[in-house]
């Protein structure tokens, strides 16, 4: 049954937070029809003894089965009362409706509420006149060196060391056990860097009074949130120290620009250091002065967002929360639900400046960009779009365009300056 919207009822009530809340009345007329329409279709399905399939009369079904066909007649007049009011209304609901005050008396109208929300309609009267500084790219002889000092460690090999205390740096190899009241406990082995945060600072303590071989018995404090513990109740410790190593570097030459890459020489290892860190940089620049013209849009146009969108924005943020309890859950959608919010409302700002303003990606651009992908893998741009399309990234590939031209429209209402 499809139902005639026209005969319908239909009141809406706008309430805070783009949520509606629409009252729908369907005349008894129709809802009698249902009900008769379902004892038909019952009729000529049910088996029944001492009738035919299919020739069971339809008073007989009625009587019988009358709570099961209100209910299946319920179900299917809400449905089709609700898609036909949302069409005449010309609503387009973003979250499911909820059913709400269903009265369903015999031989009278069926009325019920639904209460959803809609797409927000966002109005922007300011977009430029802002003032934005870019903070600096400059890429220092320091920072270039300390990545070149990481590379060096990266390519280490831990060299063991026969005696001495560990220090910060230094790998160690230890047996921890937690004793209880008689003093025993079961020793278990761990292998980490001291002074990387690995293990509680007592445990670290600990470790750096011995040397290889040595065994001791600490008090070591542990965390307030460590086994149900208090701040500052501690455990007895034991702690066996076996084994020390240290970090042996390779030379900072061009053997080692030779071995981590496609370098002849150190200095041509260090330009691409520079200019990868000098690319973060500008990226980070930018990315920053994206944000502050978007902070600034966002607070010269306030407009509320509804509430099932920064739900779901949330939930995908958490992901699936296995084994945390519903507390501690909760704590966490009320700790991360205002920056959540303000996450949708620059998806919902970008989209709707690409929207009036005509700055969506077109199919030139994207295929402009994937020219640009094969070009850089050496492939041709039928494998690049066809592998694009079957993981789902063209989508993605469409919606960095569109920003980078928001972005663009924006930079040019500002005044951009550099620090």
């Amino acid at each position: 049954m499809t139902i005639d919207a026209s005969r319908l009822q239909v009141s809406i009530q706008e309430q805070e937070r783009w949520r509606r809340r629409m009252s729908v009345t369907v005349p008894a007329a129709l809802v009698q029809e249902e009900e008769r329409r379902a004892a038909r279709k019952l009729a000529s399905q049910a088996r029944l003894k001492g009738f035919r399939k299919g020739h069971v009369p339809t008073k007989f079904i009625e009587s019988r089965f009358s709570g099961a066909l209100r209910q299946e007649a319920l179900d299917r007049l809400i449905g089709d009362a609700y898609r036909g009011a949302l069409a005449s209304e010309q609503l387009r609901p973003i979250s499911e409706g909820q059913i709400e005050d269903v009265s369903y008396e015999p031989e009278q109208d069926l009325s019920f509420n639904v209460a959803f929300d809609v797409q927000p309609v966002i109005e922007l009267s300011r977009l430029g006149g802002f003032a934005v500084e870019r903070p600096s790219s400059d890429v220092t002889d320091e920072q270039v060196q300390m990545v070149l000092e990481r590379i060096q460690e990266q390519n280490g090999a831990w060299q063991p060391v026969e005696g001495g205390h560990p220090e910060d740096g230094d790998l160690v190899s230890v047996k921890l056990a937690k004793l209880d009241e008689s003093g025993e406990g079961e020793l278990r082995d761990y292998d980490f860097v001291l002074g990387q945060g690995d293990a509680i600072p007592g445990i670290e303590a600990a470790i750096k009074t011995l040397e290889p071989g040595g065994e001791g018995e600490f008090d070591v404090a542990l965390p307030g949130d460590a086994d149900g513990q208090e701040p500052g109740e501690s455990d007895r410790i034991r702690i066996a120290l076996t084994g020390r190593s240290k970090l042996e570097r390779p030379p900072l030459d061009d053997d080692l620009a030779k071995q981590v890459g496609d370098f002849e020489t150190l200095d041509q290892l260090r330009e691409r250091v520079r200019a990868d860190l000098e690319k973060e940089a500008a990226d980070q620049a930018e990315a920053a002065v994206r944000g502050r013209l978007l902070d600034f849009v966002l607070d010269a146009n306030p407009f509320e967002v509804p509430a099932s969108m920064v739900d779901r924005y949330v939930e995908a943020v958490l992901g699936e929360a296995k084994g945390v309890s519903p507390e501690r859950l909760e704590e966490a959608r009320e700790q991360v639900r205002p920056e959540a919010e303000r996450a949708v409302k620059r998806i919902l700002v970008i989209e709707r400046i690409a929207e009036t303003q005509d700055l969506a990606a077109t199919d030139d651009d994207i295929d402009a960009r994937i020219e640009e992908i094969a070009a850089a893998n050496e492939t041709t741009a039928a494998k690049v779009y066809a592998s694009m399309q079957k993981s789902g990234r063209l989508e993605s590939i469409e919606r960095d365009l569109t920003e980078r031209k928001v972005f663009a429209f924006l930079t040019e209402q500002s005044e951009i300056t550099t620090s």
